[in-house]
C-alpha cells in the first residue's frame, strides 16, 4: 500500500535584475502616458479645440509638437537605456530622469476643471507611483562588495585558477 502525500509545487521566484525592473517600469509608464493622452480626447470639446489649432493654451506648431516629442522620447529611450547603460550611469540617469518627470506629470492637471479632478488625480497618482518605483529601484540598486586587494585575495585568485 502506498501513502500519498500532497506536497505543493513551489513556484520558482528567481531574482529579477534591476535593469529589467527599470525597463519594465518605464514601459508601463509609457503605456500609461499614451492611454491618458488618448482618453483625454474623450473630454467634451477637446477634439474641436485641437481642430481649432490649440492644445490647452498653446497654439499648435512645429515647435510645440517637437517639445511634445521630446517629452515622450525621453522615457521611451529610458526603456532601452535601463537595459544597456553600465550600472553606475544607469542608476544616476534613472534617478535624474524620474525625478524630473514627477513635475511634468503633475503639470498635466494644469487648467483642468473640478469636474475632471478625480480623473487627473488618479492618472497622475499612478504615474507618480511608477516613477516612485523607478526612484526606489535605482536608489536601492544592490552593490557588490569590493574585494580587498592583498595577500588573502591573491591566494583566493590562485585557488580559483587551479
Amino acid at each position: 500500500m502506498t501513502i500519498r502525500t500532497n506536497t505543493p509545487n513551489l513556484l520558482d521566484n528567481p531574482p529579477i535584475p534591476v535593469q529589467a525592473k527599470l525597463a519594465a517600469a518605464w514601459t508601463s509608464f509609457m503605456f500609461l502616458v499614451i492611454y491618458i493622452d488618448y482618453f483625454h480626447l474623450y473630454q467634451p470639446g477637446e477634439i474641436d479645440e485641437i481642430r481649432g489649432g490649440d492644445i490647452f493654451v498653446f497654439d499648435i506648431s512645429g515647435t510645440l509638437l517637437t517639445i511634445f516629442f521630446a517629452v515622450i522620447a525621453i522615457p521611451t529611450l529610458m526603456v532601452m537605456l535601463s537595459m544597456t547603460l553600465p550600472a553606475r550611469v544607469n542608476r544616476a540617469t534613472n534617478l535624474v530622469v524620474a525625478s524630473l518627470y514627477i513635475p511634468v506629470c503633475v503639470f498635466n492637471a494644469a487648467g483642468a476643471s473640478w469636474e475632471w479632478a478625480f480623473y487627473y488625480g488618479l492618472t497622475i497618482g499612478v504615474e507618480v507611483l511608477i516613477l516612485a518605483f523607478i526612484l526606489r529601484s535605482a536608489w536601492t540598486w544592490p552593490r557588490t562588495p569590493a574585494v580587498p586587494a592583498g595577500p588573502a585575495t591573491t591566494d583566493l585568485r590562485q585557488d580559483l585558477r587551479q
